[in-house]
């Protein structure tokens, strides 16, 4: 997480920009690099809170399962628009992608649930 986050401030976000959706930033003053920067430093925040706050661990993963699932849109504009991006350069390789979402979702539940049965 802390990886993908920096990569959205600095070395990707051309690439990111590229996904984020149209709608997202109509009407309201920002522009899609402002989106990837926000995104970024919540992939950042929610990478090392994982790992500074293990006592939050069930609630973190909860916010990073909203988290998955609020940035779908954008690999499904990916998608729909055929924008080409961290080597997803072909209709199957981004279709692919949007149905691993759900286990990125997933493993954001499981990875962090309570370790008691």
């Amino acid at each position: 997480m802390v990886f993908a986050g920096v990569t959205h401030l600095f070395w990707g976000r051309k690439e990111f920009q590229a996904q984020v959706p149209d709608w997202t930033t109509r009407g309201t003053g920002f522009d899609k690099d402002d989106v990837v920067i926000v995104s970024g430093v919540l992939e950042v925040m929610l990478g090392a809170s994982l790992v500074l706050l293990p006592k939050s661990r069930r609630t973190l993963g909860n916010y990073l399962a909203a988290f998955f699932v609020a940035i779908f849109p954008g690999n499904l504009e990916q998608y729909l628009k055929k924008r080409d991006g961290f080597g997803l350069d072909s209709d199957r390789k981004r279709l692919f992608r949007l149905f691993f979402q759900p286990v990125l979702v997933a493993w954001a539940m499981w990875s962090t649930r309570d370790g008691r049965r």
